[in-house]
């Protein structure tokens, strides 16, 4: 006697094919999303860098004034805070949580669910 799959697979060849199908699109879902989150994080990657070597800049600049002039305005320091906190969010948001650890969830649920539901169709055929 023929596990059940095999059965399934010779009787309604396209049920497999539709459920093989659905797994490709869900692949495909899960991966564009991932490869969304992978690309932020590296454009906040690197609007993290920018920021920090722009903050830098006007941070030497500012106390080049400062020194310059022999006084101190609040411009010479909300210019280069401004730099520093685009800095601090851009890698705070870059560094956050890994996608990777999410990607394919449901992917894997499915799959989970899919052998259970063999492991199941194997034990009603033994009993």
């Amino acid at each position: 006697m023929l596990h059940p799959i095999f059965s399934t697979v010779l009787g309604h060849p396209e049920l497999v094919a539709n459920h093989l199908a659905n797994y490709a699109a869900l692949v495909r879902e899960e991966g564009a999303v991932a490869g969304r989150a992978m690309v932020g994080r590296l454009v906040a990657g690197v609007l993290a860098a920018v920021s920090a070597m722009l903050a830098l800049g006007l941070i030497g600049t500012a106390v080049m004034l400062g020194v310059l002039h022999g006084s101190f305005h609040w411009v010479l320091a909300v210019v280069p805070a401004v730099a520093v906190a685009v800095a601090v969010i851009a890698a705070l948001y870059a560094g956050r949580g890994s996608p990777s650890s999410q990607a394919f969830e449901e992917v894997r649920a499915q799959l989970d669910a899919d052998v259970r539901a063999l492991h199941l169709a194997g034990e009603r055929r033994d009993h």
